[in-house]
């Protein structure tokens, strides 16, 4: 490990220090970019949002192809004292104008076609935006280089939005010192180097997207970052880099594992990673058959405290349903019902300590007091921990399983769900009195969403219309695999739709 990987906690942007001036830092399409040449983009890019947004803790938000923009946009925000705002490039415009005003961004960076898609009252006063092709010009003619930042590793760096079990998105507010140990730690247990080459292929506006830049840069390693169509792209796109680092959530990698690999593809490979969902003991092994010589890590984690445990990969064959144990810079206790530590094999609730723990949400104190409380008394850390709503166990030995989820979160794909965000753009079209998202057990996607409703009185084209306007307001992972439609919704004691058994009515 280079270097800047010590135990030190540094301001963000100073990842692009890592590696040697003539490594590969970033594989484009356009061409690499040197470690030396990484550093002189990051100090423009980080001169022009300076210029355009003068306000040391300003939001700027991005909401751009996978490209160069995007890479550099967390360590240039950082370096201009302003707060990185990703936008999921899957969002469409209501969600996108919740974030620009709830985030209060000042800048919007996005492709045209992207902000094309806004209408008028989207963008907040005072937000501008800019096409990302013309921000990159702009800053390259600008050419105001600035050195690297001196901020405080407690200052804010990013607000990342995740999806909450009850309405809109919400903003995890993620400290320069968070996201700096997230990448050591990452770096440090997969054991990175300088002569690796990592496949970023999954979302930047995720934290486990952001880390494969962050991790490998971290480590002195190069990273080539892929949009990609359809899975046969990914495995061309290993075979063209020799990549050495594929991280992945399990719809991808069932995908994956059932395509032909061409052996220059799977030669270079040394390990895989996977989170956003648990790995099936199929798919382990049909991981460790396609890919005997890569070491496979599954691991868990929740945008909250970013990454919580791994497991080793010699325990992957013999352990393939455990979650592992804490990573670097994590404590993980799991909680019994009574406040203690949980006995082995009790269940409890999975709790996160330490210094990746992320500053609360952006804006929101009541419902940061719910997740972000002060950590069991049994914590070496102390402070403030996330209680994640997840129920574990832990074995004799030690390692930690997954039981279920406390909230109704729907886990798609890798994506996190909220059934309350499906239910009000459903009741919001007017087709439908009430409705009811569902998570289902779906082979290829972790759970598949379910829409359960009741049409308005007076919605005679409901059936067809539905589809459409859903469509048309919600992202495409945020689409119902099926919807189901009731005369009348089932009525618990409490007089409430009875979800639960709705839940086993489908399940059945």
């Amino acid at each position: 490990m280079p270097a800047q990987a010590e135990n030190t906690i540094r301001p963000l942007d100073h990842l692009a220090l890592a590696g040697a001036d003539d490594a590969p830092a970033l594989v484009l399409r356009e061409g690499t970019l040197s470690y030396k040449d990484l550093r002189s983009r990051v100090s423009r890019l980080a001169g022009w949002l300076l210029a355009r947004v003068p306000e040391t803790g300003g939001r700027v938000a991005s909401w751009v192809a996978k490209g160069e923009l995007a890479c550099l946009m967390p360590l240039a925000a950082a370096r201009a004292g302003l707060v990185h705002v990703p936008v999921n490039p899957l969002l469409k415009r209501a969600q996108v104008a919740h974030i620009l005003a709830d985030s209060g961004a000042r800048l919007l960076i996005a492709t045209p076609a992207r902000l094309g898609t806004l209408e008028p009252g989207d963008v907040p006063a005072g937000c501008d935006g800019v096409a990302e092709g013309e921000a990159l010009a702009e800053a390259a003619a600008l050419a105001r280089e600035l050195p690297p930042s001196a901020a405080d590793p407690d200052d804010l760096a990013a607000i990342l939005y995740t999806s909450g079990s009850t309405g809109r998105p919400k903003g995890v507010m993620l400290s320069h010192a968070n996201m700096w140990l997230g990448a050591q730690s990452v770096a440090s247990y997969l054991g990175l180097a300088a002569d690796d080459r990592t496949l970023a292929v999954l979302p930047l506006s995720f934290d486990y997207g952001q880390n494969q830049l962050l991790s490998s840069w971290c480590a002195g390693a190069s990273v080539a970052p892929l949009d990609y169509l359809t899975p046969r792209d990914v495995i061309k796109a290993v075979a063209r880099h020799g990549i050495t680092t594929l991280a992945a959530v399990p719809p991808l990698w069932v995908q994956l594992c059932e395509l032909d690999w061409p052996e220059d593809a799977r030669a270079h490979l040394r390990r895989l990673t996977n989170s956003g969902g648990a790995l099936t003991p199929d798919l382990v092994r049909r991981l460790r058959a396609l890919f005997p010589q890569a070491r496979l890590f599954a691991t868990y984690g929740l945008t909250e405290a970013f990454r919580s445990t791994f497991l080793d990969p010699a325990l992957i064959d013999s352990h393939p349903t455990s979650i592992g144990t804490a990573i670097p810079h994590a404590e993980i206790l799991v909680i019994a019902d009574g406040g203690a530590v949980a006995a082995d094999e009790e269940e409890g609730e999975l709790v996160h300590c330490g210094p990746l723990v992320a500053q609360g949400y952006w804006r929101d104190a009541a419902r940061t007091a719910e997740r972000f409380r002060p950590a069991p008394a049994a914590s070496r850390y102390g402070g403030t921990a996330v209680w994640s709503g997840d129920r574990v166990r832990r074995d004799a030995q030690g390692l930690l399983y997954f039981v279920g989820r406390r909230d109704a979160m729907i886990k798609s794909a890798g994506n996190r769900i909220s059934p309350q965000e499906i239910e009000d753009a459903a009741i919001g079209t007017g087709l439908v009195a009430e409705a009811v998202a569902l998570g289902l057990p779906d082979a290829r996607l972790g759970q598949a969403v379910h829409l359960v409703v009741r049409a308005a009185p007076d919605a005679s084209d409901a059936v067809e219309e539905l589809p459409r306007k859903l469509m048309q307001e919600l992202p495409n992972f945020m689409h119902p695999k099926q919807i189901h439609w009731r005369d009348a919704m089932p009525i618990g004691p409490n007089g409430k739709i009875d979800r639960a058994g709705l839940q086993a009515e489908l399940a059945a």
